[in-house]
């Protein structure tokens, strides 16, 4: 079977999103989890406790964000020259704040000494809080615009500074994207933990999704009537090979809400934001940890979808020059490159989320204070 070239650009548009949203769902609760991590610990024991939930896959997880960084580079070659060169800072502090993470989690332990530990707990708490929050701030820049542009030559030009990505609304993205990986750690931590550290991380999850909520219905109104959205008004025949100068773009207000207006059925995606958050702190609260983990699953998949669907097709665009905005149609690689990717990920990513789910089922039961003290050498 073959596909035509607009098909194989839609299709990476959706592969790209369902890495992010698995990266999101499964190495978001580790983040979220080492969040709560200096909050939640009273003792030495019950911050082990809480260490040891994702000691033994965080890594595994981990892998979800560099598959999508490596798609980004094949699939959308313009965003990654463009994306990874203008916003280089960004991107270096979202690295020194993951590099906290396997040091802290395998040296943490290693000495009794309590400054040590705690020094390493909030590495940690660094390693998981900072991704998120500038995951967030990304976002929040993409839907405003970046100040880049192609010239002649389509060379790529960024005239922005890292200190005008901390913008108001960016802030609130990042609040949105940190409490909404807040919100899914609590609710791992109360599916693998019990006694006085799952009631604390009961009420943190209630805290974090409220948040989420709040910020997220927030972001949704500031997006539709104060910030001027991007739509295409001419471009070649989207199955052609085309470059980002090709097109003509015009910014207006509302224009994010049009796929909304045209397509009703994709207002499903902030429905399920919504929702997933209402069920999944419901659900927590009366103990039923595993339906509240999936529909925690299911609202951080709602929010990722209602940003993407927002923007759709456009993937990076431009503040200072709206003809150079990067969009599904022309910032893809060539149909064979397309094509060959399209087969190895449908082969392999049904192979690797059956792995994974295997993984965690070996890997179920929970975290106590006997666990850590019975494996006291070898536990995180």
């Amino acid at each position: 079977m073959t596909f035509d070239y607009e098909t194989l650009k839609l299709a990476w548009w959706a592969f790209i999103g369902v890495l992010l949203i698995g990266f999101a769902i499964t190495d978001g609760f580790d983040m979220g989890v080492t969040a709560w991590l200096p909050f939640l610990g009273k003792t030495d024991d019950e911050r082990r406790i809480i260490i040891n939930s994702v000691g033994a896959t965080w890594e595994g997880n981990q892998t979800w964000l560099i598959t999508a960084g490596g798609a980004i580079f094949a699939a959308w070659p313009f965003v990654y020259a463009a994306a990874f060169s203008g916003l280089y800072v960004a991107l270096l502090l979202v690295l020194f704040a993951l590099f906290f993470r396997p040091v802290g989690f395998d040296y943490r332990s290693k000495l009794a000494s309590p400054i040590w530990r705690n020094t390493w707990d909030w590495g940690l708490f660094v390693g998981g809080a900072v991704p998120a929050l500038v995951f967030g701030v990304a976002f929040g820049n993409l839907l405003q615009g970046l100040p880049f542009h192609f010239d002649d030559t389509l060379r790529a030009f960024y005239t922005g500074s890292f200190w005008a990505l901390l913008n108001p609304f960016a802030l609130l993205c990042g609040v949105v994207s940190l409490s909404m990986l807040m919100m899914h750690g609590g609710i791992y931590l109360q599916l693998k933990t019990d006694g006085v550290v799952q009631q604390r991380a009961r009420r943190a999850t209630l805290l974090a999704g409220m948040v989420c909520a709040a910020s997220f219905a927030l972001a949704g109104v500031w997006l539709s009537v104060g910030i001027e959205g991007y739509r295409i008004v001419s471009m070649p025949d989207a199955n052609s090979v085309f470059n980002p100068l090709a097109k003509t773009v015009e910014k207006a207000a509302g224009a994010w809400l049009g796929n909304y207006r045209s397509q009703p059925l994709t207002l499903i995606a902030p429905a399920l934001g919504f929702l997933g958050i209402a069920f999944a702190l419901q659900l927590a609260r009366i103990g039923r940890q595993i339906p509240a983990f999936v529909f925690s699953s299911l609202a951080l998949a709602g929010i990722i979808l209602t940003a993407g669907v927002s923007m759709f097709p456009f993937i990076m665009p431009s503040a200072t020059d709206p003809n150079s905005s990067l969009t599904v149609w022309d910032a893809v690689s060539s149909k064979k490159t397309l094509g060959i990717m399209f087969i190895v990920t449908v082969v392999f990513l049904p192979i690797i989320l059956l792995y994974t789910s295997w993984v965690y089922r070996v890997l179920r039961g929970k975290i106590t204070e006997k666990t850590i003290q019975d494996n006291t050498h070898t536990a995180y």
